[in-house]
């Protein structure tokens, strides 16, 4: 029986990838932002352009295989054939092509897509900025928000069809900050602040994370975006600011402690320029203010932080 039921399992052989695959998730071809849709584009614009040439190459491939199979005796043979400017003129003629195009796309969306450069969509005509400040932990995710005074770990809210102003650095190696249906990831690095706008424009529970690795936690290094109305997002701010914990220079040394599956955790009142002091102490004691270019000295808290670390 055994040796009946093997060769129809070999059979079924080809289908193992899609069984690996049935339990993925394909969020960069599903955006919920103008971002990750341009992002998402741009994927598939390459892929076509790309398999303009892939598909003949293979069609071809086995076409000349069956053409000039040693059993055709009728097959054009040539031994002393050794060159044919229309074949150098394919050859090296549509790759030239393809690297043009997309060459192209790249310089264009190098401009389009500039994490640093604000959103300006009909989506988000007349509506403030969200401004929220991102900090990488070992292995969690330290969300701020300056104007609201309050912050998170490992939760991120924002409402819908807002811009959404993000700075990003890291308290621990460098990694990278991913949100695959809003769009664009950037390097969060010690010592730096990088930058980055996004905007939902839908409601939804998306899944962010680290798409560098970090370390024993990456795996884990995880959190959840809520885009909500702004009524939800008022509300959850409100809930935010009901926790019983704050987070200040005294504290964030025992919030920055490495931990692994990190769970959501809300604080009700945050130091002020808290971001600005985790940069700084990897700066001797400065930072660069992004609003107006100067910099400004943050040697007081840094010290503080670096005592209690």
């Amino acid at each position: 029986m055994n040796n009946r039921l093997l060769p129809k399992l070999r059979r079924l052989l080809p289908l193992a990838p899609a069984l690996l695959l049935s339990g993925c998730t394909l969020d960069l071809l599903d955006p919920r932002g103008p971002v990750g849709l341009q992002n998402r584009n741009v994927i598939l614009l390459e892929l076509g352009v790309m398999l303009c040439i892939v598909i003949p190459v293979i069609l071809m491939t086995l076409f000349f295989a069956w053409k000039y199979r040693e059993s055709n005796q009728s097959a054009e043979y040539l031994p002393n054939w050794d060159h044919s400017t229309k074949i150098e003129f394919f050859v090296w003629g549509i790759p030239a092509i393809v690297i043009i195009i997309l060459g192209s796309i790249a310089i264009w969306t190098s401009y389009t897509l500039d994490p640093y450069r604000p959103l300006h969509s009909a989506e988000a005509a007349g509506r403030k900025p969200l401004n929220v400040e991102v900090v990488a932990l070992d292995w969690k995710w330290l969300f701020i928000y300056p104007d609201q005074g309050i912050a998170t770990i490992n939760q991120l809210a924002v409402p819908v069809n807002t811009p959404i102003n993000f700075r990003i650095t890291s308290d621990a190696v460098m990694t990278s900050f991913f949100i695959p249906r809003l769009g664009s990831q950037v390097y969060a690095m010690a010592g730096m602040q990088t930058q980055l706008h996004l905007l939902a424009s839908a409601p939804g529970d998306y899944l962010g994370e680290a798409a560098h690795y970090t370390g024993r936690g990456f795996s884990d290094m995880k959190f959840r975006t809520l885009a909500m109305n702004d009524d939800d997002f008022n509300q959850w701010v409100d809930k935010v600011k009901g926790a019983s914990d704050s987070l200040d220079s005294a504290d964030y040394p025992q919030v920055a402690a490495p931990q692994e599956a990190a769970p959501v955790k809300y604080f009700a009142h945050v130091q002020p320029n808290l971001f600005d002091s985790i940069v700084a102490k990897y700066n001797n004691g400065m930072v660069i203010d992004k609003s107006t270019g100067q910099v400004m000295h943050m040697q007081s808290a840094m010290s503080d932080m670096q005592m209690k670390e």
